[in-house]
């Protein structure tokens, strides 16, 4: 079987690189921008807000030995899906939250999963997290990659002030390190 592609905007994507790129089975996690209306955009551009992108992670695993469900279950657990104006401290549509399928299949598989987020009742407001087809993909540019490993006291200061922590603790109880 084929590696998959999966496609998941969070907030900042240098928080979302860190969680995925770990497990077993996951080959690449890319940070970058997808879903505006210009190509080829810079950070400098997207983090205005007004190109349309999401900071986002492409994710590249082979689904033999990790399931997109999982990979659905670990983002849920890295994001508030009820805030539509971002994630944490980074406020502005370019950081707000969505799954973006690359195949029908992944859009089902989505959907399923935050009908059952909503009906968990973990959260007390309404999933907003945006469920929306895969557009073109960017990567960000090469000192983004991988800001985690990079920029380890740039990465863990801006974790640590982002509130995604104590928010993830709070609501998942899971006990997170940078």
């Amino acid at each position: 079987m084929a590696n998959e592609k999966a496609i998941f905007a969070g907030g900042c994507f240098w928080c979302m690189v860190k969680p995925f790129d770990s497990w077993d089975g996951v080959h690449e996690v890319v940070s970058g921008y997808t879903g505006g209306q210009i190509d080829n955009p810079t950070y400098e551009q997207v983090k205005t807000g007004e190109t349309g992108h999401y900071e986002a992670v492409e994710i590249t695993f082979d689904p033999e030995k990790i399931s997109y469900d999982t990979i659905l279950d670990l983002y849920w657990k890295q994001i508030d899906p009820t805030d539509s104006g971002g994630q944490f401290h980074d406020r502005g549509s370019q950081y707000r939250a969505a799954i973006f399928h690359t195949t029908p299949e992944q859009q089902k598989k989505a959907e399923a999963s935050k009908e059952k987020l909503a009906a968990s009742g973990i959260f007390k407001k309404p999933i907003v997290t945006e469920i929306l087809p895969a557009a073109h993909f960017y990567p960000a540019e090469e000192y983004h990659q991988d800001f985690y490993m990079k920029e380890k006291e740039a990465y863990e200061k801006d974790r640590a002030e982002s509130g995604r922590d104590e928010f993830i603790e709070t609501h998942w109880n899971i006990a997170t390190k940078n």
